[in-house]
């Protein structure tokens, strides 16, 4: 039949707080200030349309 670890593959050793995560800290930074813009651009549209119609 096979070997029992035919298609498996050895794993590099995992090291806990090793990983670079410049580039994940930049992409989350760039989505919050991404979400905060919309946010204040959506209340201040919401506010121009509440005024004219007011």
């Amino acid at each position: 039949m096979g070997s029992a670890n035919k298609g498996t593959r050895d794993m590099a050793e995992h090291k806990h707080g090793e990983m670079n995560t410049d580039v994940q800290e930049k992409t989350f930074e760039g989505f919050i200030k991404a979400v905060t813009w919309s946010a204040v651009v959506i209340v201040g549209l919401l506010l121009f349309i509440a005024a004219v119609n007011g």
